[in-house]
């Protein structure tokens, strides 16, 4: 069942120890209750790629402002806290970022994940929408590919760091696809400079497109993006059980590639990080201009396409997930096509006869020309 419990109960997750801080202000402002399909769902259509993936199993980290721990939709596999201040999410960030990516299938709920199957590990780096401490972030994203993660979201930008660059290298060492947020134009100061650590070689660097395909204005194209993903006007979970119909940023893209990221991992569990993110750029719509890197990402491409530089032509796909059918039923043979049948037997037959006139044709014509092509005498 896709809205399954991951888990029986959330695991602390193994991250080096810092000084206790001061409880942060834990109060963020609540959400609607309302909650309808945005266009990212219409768009992207989850729901749709489920029946080949779920992204069952396929550890996600979520390195941000932590994650709301009571929100009907969010089931967290394990959580950690760097900050020192308590699990909970104080601003709102991470449990956008958290349901994007995987938020379970609730009936009657018009909102749900890219990848419900895949296990969700939330590590608090800041309560800042600013980004936090950049050693946080690099403890996190160690922390994070030590404890197996096969998918580390950072919808953070920083400036270029050795520390920084040197733990995105290590996690990607362990198989672990880093997905990052191209960044927003900073506005205040009119100068815009590439985010890091969407801009190291490797990553999966998201900017973000509207509701009409087009690149973001707030979209940063100093960044060397590979894909777009939606990230203005988008609706996710919110802290208070609740929702926001109103988040803009490219770190709202980045969640949207990194379920995707989760669904083709499971889907093809023998391809390693740097495939997945090949696969997942190859299969974008395309684009061209500053910014756009290969557009916009095509999830159902990137879960079906054949594609000619993989190994052997053809990934080992993974079984389908149990979800895909109902409890306790078998999968039907599938009905014979009669029309197939009847077009088969049609081309056969003509292929046939095409076969006889030939050799008809390879005896009469020799025959004919000895002759002068006049009748034979009777005799």
């Amino acid at each position: 069942m896709i809205g399954r419990v991951l888990v029986a109960s959330v695991l602390a997750l193994q991250v080096p120890l810092v000084p206790a801080a001061a409880q942060a202000d834990c109060s963020p402002e609540r959400g609607t209750m309302q909650v309808g399909a945005s266009w990212a769902q219409q768009r992207l259509d989850p729901r749709r790629l489920w029946s080949l993936s779920t992204g069952a199993g396929v550890p996600v980290a979520i390195i941000d402002s932590g994650v709301e721990l009571n929100h009907p939709q969010i089931r967290l596999a394990g959580k950690a806290d760097l900050t020192g201040t308590g699990y909970q999410d104080c601003i709102g960030h991470g449990t956008a970022v958290a349901g994007i990516i995987g938020a379970q299938y609730t009936q009657g709920v018009m909102f749900y994940g890219m990848a419900p199957g895949a296990r969700l590990l939330s590590y608090k780096q800041t309560n800042s929408e600013r980004g936090g401490d950049p050693k946080l972030l690099v403890a996190a994203i160690k922390a994070a590919a030590d404890q197996g993660a096969k998918v580390i979201n950072v919808s953070i930008s920083t400036t270029d760091q050795p520390a920084l660059k040197a733990a995105v290298e290590y996690a990607m060492a362990k198989d672990a696809l880093v997905v990052a947020a191209a960044g927003n134009v900073q506005k205040d100061d009119g100068t815009t400079v590439p985010a890091y650590p969407a801009s190291y070689e490797g990553v999966l660097a998201v900017g973000a497109a509207g509701p009409n395909g087009a690149l973001s204005d707030f979209s940063n194209s100093k960044t060397p993006v590979s894909v777009l993903a939606p990230g203005q006007d988008v609706t996710s979970t919110w802290p208070g059980r609740s929702y926001n119909r109103d988040l803009d940023g490219t770190s709202y893209g980045t969640p949207f590639v990194s379920g995707l990221a989760a669904l083709v991992r499971a889907r093809f569990p023998d391809l390693d990080q740097s495939q997945v993110r090949q696969r997942i750029i190859a299969t974008a719509d395309g684009a061209s201009g500053a910014g756009k890197g290969d557009g916009m990402i095509n999830p159902m491409l990137a879960l079906s396409a054949v594609l000619p530089f993989e190994p052997n032509n053809a990934p080992v796909v993974a079984p389908p997930p149990p979800s895909a059918l109902p409890p306790g039923t078998v999968a039907k043979v599938a009905p014979v096509d009669r029309n197939a049948v009847r077009l088969a037997l049609i081309i056969a037959g003509s292929a046939l006869g095409l076969a006889l006139l030939v050799t008809v044709a390879r005896i009469m014509v020799p025959m004919g020309r000895r002759r002068g092509w006049r009748p034979g005498r009777a005799e």
